[in-house]
């Protein structure tokens, strides 16, 4: 069962220190409109060839536009092997709302 967090924890662990990968695999036009600074970001349609790029010891957490799609990535990661991946809910839509009201949203 996947993990669910709030843009507002992410947010309390990165600030806190937390090493943290945020992996977002949304499509590079989407990236273009509204993206988080710092993101790994891999397409989900890459996922399967390209998860080797990322540490499975390092905790993850995964986004895309409204978290339907990073739930499924968190969950082939926790099929490989990662330890601790968690899902964005709401994704980037829910951060913009949350956090960060100039993300545009689309």
């Amino acid at each position: 069962m996947v993990r669910e967090v709030s843009p507002t924890d992410v947010a309390a662990r990165q600030a806190a220190g937390e090493p943290l990968v945020l992996l977002d695999v949304r499509e590079p036009w989407e990236l273009a409109i509204a993206a988080l600074p710092g993101v790994v970001a891999i397409p989900m349609g890459e996922i399967a060839q390209r998860f080797r790029e990322l540490s499975p010891q390092t905790p993850t957490v995964v986004v895309c536009r409204s978290g339907s799609r990073s739930r499924q990535v968190a969950g082939f990661l926790e099929a490989q092997g990662f330890v601790s991946v968690d899902n964005l809910a709401g994704g980037i839509l829910a951060w913009g709302r949350e956090l960060d009201p100039s993300l545009a949203a689309y």
